[in-house]
């Protein structure tokens, strides 16, 4: 699985860092998802490997701008760019309503590709589109807001010999297995797919979290998790300056979190605009914070495999659940 970071700054861009905005692929694989749309993501899509034309879902994780004012602009330029193809957009209450309406009120009527919402605020919500499995989690926020564990669906090997065995004649019924189908014979007995298809690899399993200050709350998805991404909009001192109100975690919280369910990888984003990326040497301020403090800070909670997001950095999270920077 790769994810590529659009953006890695928590409400307002920066000079180095834009909003919020993930990019995922299963490997190589041409067609791509994305989790959350922050105001510039189609101008950051130019400068990475994916196409607006590939685009197959979109997760929205809540109705922050930094989060989804993106999003009117992306299937506009899609539009434009000739895409045919619907689009499925999974999203709490308020985002269609906000996509359909600045539609409404800036002359755009003629979307070539028809727009499927799916409400993610629901208990019911599931996506699955035989390559990805996704459910939400709700979190603690301002307004609803959402993570998602999203589940791998590795291709499966099929025992031949197992099927030889049962009389299973070659052709349809063996695809039908493949594809997760229980079939029956003529003699009446039942072959179940999970009994003679084994996936080729074991899966890839991750959690996206949207804005919260409740990591904990995600305790439950993360123990069959390989890897979290997850906002870390503030170190504690900063924290305890800016008080709670917004909503957001500290750094530090998370890694206990991710200690807690012996995680083995950890990416932090959504960084305060105080923190600069490096310490600047022109700067008057000794006391300027940098993601160094937000790196510092966690890895005395977490000694797993602990990385901050770079905007445009890829990383890839390989089948022998390894995760490095490509």
């Amino acid at each position: 699985m790769r994810f590529t970071f659009l953006g890695t700054s928590a409400g307002t861009p920066t000079a180095q860092r834009n909003v919020t905005a993930l990019a995922l692929a299963i490997d190589d694989n041409r067609e791509w998802y994305l989790i959350d749309c922050g105001e510039g993501t189609q101008h950051r899509l130019l400068h990475s490997p994916h196409s607006s034309a590939k685009l197959k879902t979109i997760f929205i994780t809540h109705v922050h701008g930094d989060h989804c004012y993106g999003l009117p602009g992306l299937i506009a330029s899609a539009n434009m760019s000739g895409r045919t193809e619907a689009l499925t957009i999974c999203a709490p209450d308020g985002i269609e309503q906000y996509v359909r309406n600045t539609f409404a009120h800036t002359d755009v009527h003629n979307l070539r590709f028809p727009l499927h919402f799916v409400r993610s605020d629901q208990d019911d919500f599931h996506y699955n589109d035989g390559a990805i499995d996704v459910s939400a989690v709700a979190m603690s926020h301002r307004v609803p807001c959402f993570a998602y564990h999203i589940k791998e669906i590795p291709p499966t090997h099929i025992d031949e010999a197992k099927l030889d065995a049962l009389g299973v004649a070659r052709g349809p019924l063996w695809h039908q297995l493949q594809q997760g189908e229980d079939i029956t014979l003529d003699n009446g007995e039942t072959v179940y797919a999970k009994d003679v298809c084994t996936p080729a690899w074991p899966a890839r399993k991750i959690v996206v979290g949207g804005d919260n200050d409740q990591p904990s709350l995600l305790h439950q998805a993360l123990q069959d998790s390989d890897l979290l991404i997850h906002e870390a909009t503030f170190t504690e001192d900063v924290l305890a300056k800016v008080g709670p109100q917004y909503m957001h975690s500290t750094a530090a919280m998370v890694a206990k979190t991710a200690a807690d369910t012996a995680l083995p990888h950890l990416i932090l984003t959504h960084f305060s605009q105080r923190y600069r990326s490096h310490q600047s040497s022109k700067s008057k301020h000794k006391a300027q914070h940098t993601v160094k403090d937000l790196f510092m800070e966690a890895r005395e909670h977490y000694r797993g495999n602990l990385m901050l997001a770079e905007d445009l950095q890829s990383y890839q999270l390989e089948k022998d659940k390894s995760l490095n920077k490509i």
